[in-house]
């Protein structure tokens, strides 16, 4: 580690800090709201920001108040979520051109994205940083190479060393501080600041310098009271969090400019300054550098850096229907209890006050006096009903979550296609946060393969999932990874769903879409079908055709290298379909006539194997939807 000292250092820590102060102050009315949805989903819905600027809970305005909390907001969130967890976002490398080894390169790219994937645990995080993003309004991930993850490689006097690899993490947006609030893209901002607060232990451990440790408040990121965020009730709070023996350290990243090409990283906590220099990182287009983090949003908020909540449009609903409610059931208890009319001085008022009216009760009073009566309360007004009926139909106004969503909740006389309409429709009220996390997911890709482009330049060995359930090993270099133009493998989940997929797979099935000339589907439709339905390669006739095809693809690589010979037990038909691909993309002469002789002689030996098959009685063994 690079040690700073001196003028320079005082400086830069003097500058970057104070910047850090004034982009906490210009953000404190974002947190609170933050604050504010935090504790109306977590059930502290008894919570208001202050005139001092701070999040309060407000107590009874008389002590026989009903102060219940009906926690609507928590089930929409979740039926969100829900809806969220559902998309899968497969990636895929398209190749530059049609070329075997361009297609080849983009096929280990695309396996080296998933067993990133799965390394990181990347379908949790993206749970994890939907449900910071719905709550509130926005979050965001940050790509980065860790040393201390990979292989282990050899040993030093600190331990083992590691290859290093990707390590992908959620940042929430308390730590985020844009140089523009008002800037809506991150990558218009000049620069951009991470805090966050760590254990001076791991601070040494990561950089190795001692700072001074503090009571930190973890989300606005100042110093803390012990004992702040005390509320009332016993109800769940998310007012504070208090953080001990705590720094905050404030890594600054400056996009690059005419005068620093490369950008510049300075990393600060307490008065010490830990880093400064260059973006670490080559992430962005055309070998440039740019920041490792990465936004998604719930919905958009015009004008600014962060997105917004539902969570806010909700709030006002929450607190009138937990009032309506709540006045409700006072009057019941009303009704049931009962109010008392004594003349003074009549009865034991202590007694009547601790004990009630309980049944059988022998109530003495003054001689002469009025005896004490209930007065009449009427009934429940009809009006709490109905208020309360508009505003749950409110939630699902403002929401987009209605309660078919929520609560399973259909009508005997609807039609499957009225449901399906209306799930429809639930869906389309997500596509602002579907497609923020679906652009998120390809550009968290993409820097994964940027960053093994800038580190991986010795061979690098990955280990893969392969078609059939296999471990599949690969060796490979910063050259072989070129291409990191992305696609989607699929539509978007919401809209697209596995279903709907079979069903239009089988009724083009039925149609004869995938049937060829002999009007038979071939074994490579086959596979192609089953892979589509979901069920990939489940059946051994199957695995076998899958076999088939790897070798023909191999024979591929093979012509012109060595003698590709034609062998009797070869899926004839298979190979025949994977050579003409070759074929039809090849451009030298020589090559055309040997693939083309190859062909040949599986045709001959197709026609052979043809002409000594048994009569199957008429049967098509290729058949794969059963007709009657």
């Amino acid at each position: 580690m690079t040690k700073f000292n001196g003028k320079f250092s005082e400086d830069v820590v003097k500058e970057v800090r104070k910047d850090f102060e004034r982009r906490r102050q210009e953000r404190k009315p974002l947190e609170l709201q933050w604050r504010l949805n935090m504790n109306f989903y977590s059930g502290n819905q008894y919570a208001e920001i202050t005139p001092v600027g701070d999040v309060e809970q407000y107590g009874k305005q008389y002590y026989w108040q009903e102060r219940e909390v009906y926690n609507h907001i928590a089930s929409i969130i979740e039926t969100r979520l829900s809806k969220l967890n559902r998309l899968k976002c497969a990636i895929s490398v398209r190749p530059f051109s049609n070329d075997d080894s361009d297609v080849q390169t983009a096929k280990l790219s695309t396996q080296i994205i998933k067993a990133l994937c799965e390394e990181n645990d990347l379908p949790r995080l993206l749970n994890e940083a939907s449900s910071w993003s719905e709550v509130t309004g926005s979050c965001f991930f940050k790509t980065v190479w860790a040393g201390e993850k990979g292989r282990v490689i050899g040993q030093s006097k600190k331990g083992a060393v590691r290859e290093g690899d990707v390590d992908i993490s959620v940042v929430p947006p308390y730590e985020i501080f844009p140089d523009n609030i008002g800037t809506s893209n991150l990558d218009d901002c000049m620069s951009i600041i991470h805090a966050k607060a760590y254990h001076v232990d791991e601070i040494k451990d990561i950089w190795g310098v001692e700072v001074n440790g503090e009571d930190v408040n973890v989300f606005s990121l100042d110093g803390a009271q012990v004992g702040a965020g005390l509320g009332f009730d016993g109800a769940p709070n998310v007012l504070d969090g208090v953080a001990h023996d705590m720094c905050v350290v404030i890594e600054k990243y400056s996009r690059p400019t005419a005068d620093k090409p490369n950008g510049e990283l300075s990393i600060v906590a307490g008065d010490k300054l830990l880093y400064h220099g260059d973006l670490p990182y080559i992430n962005a287009v055309n070998g440039g550098r740019s920041y490792p983090f990465t936004k998604i949003i719930c919905l958009e908020k015009l004008g600014c850096f962060y997105g917004t909540s539902i969570i806010e449009r909700l709030i006002p609903l929450q607190r009138a229907y937990n009032a309506v409610k709540n006045r409700k059931h006072e009057f019941i208890n009303r009704l049931s209890m009962g109010v008392l009319s004594i003349e003074d001085g009549s009865v034991d008022t202590d007694n009547l006050e601790e004990e009630g009216l309980s049944p059988g009760k022998v109530l003495i009073y003054r001689q002469g006096s009025t005896p004490p009566k209930l007065l009449e309360s009427g009934r429940v007004p009809v009006d709490f009903q109905y208020e309360e009926e508009r505003i749950l139909s409110e939630f699902t106004t403002i929401s987009g979550v209605s309660e078919l969503s929520k609560y399973s909740n259909v009508l005997n006389q609807m039609s499957g296609k009225a449901i399906g309409m209306l799930v429809e429709q639930d869906d389309t009220r997500l596509s602002i946060a579907t497609t923020s996390l679906r652009m998120g997911i390809k550009r968290i890709c993409e820097q994964m393969l940027r960053l093994y482009r800038q580190f991986c330049q010795t061979k690098r060995m990955k280990r893969f999932s392969g078609d059939n359930g296999e471990v599949e090993l690969a060796y490979f270099t910063a050259s072989d990874l070129q291409s990191d133009d992305l696609v989607f493998d699929n539509e978007n989940e919401l809209t697209d769903t596995l279903e709907n997929k079979r069903n239009m797979v089988i009724e083009l099935v039925r149609m004869g879409i995938f049937n060829d000339e002999n009007g038979a589907i071939s074994n490579r439709n086959k596979l192609k079908i089953l892979e589509i339905l979901g069920f990939g390669n489940w059946e051994s006739s199957r695995d076998i055709d899958e076999s088939h095809r790897k070798k023909a693809m191999k024979e591929n690589l093979d012509f012109g290298k060595e003698d590709v010979k034609v062998a009797e037990y070869d899926d004839h038909g298979l190979h025949i379909d994977e050579h003409l691909k070759r074929l039809l993309e090849e451009k030298d002469e020589r090559l055309i006539a040997l693939i083309d002789e190859h062909i040949r002689q599986h045709r001959m030996m197709k026609t052979i194997d043809m002409a000594n098959a048994p009569d199957d009685g008429g049967q098509n063994e290729n058949s794969i939807i059963p007709t009657n």
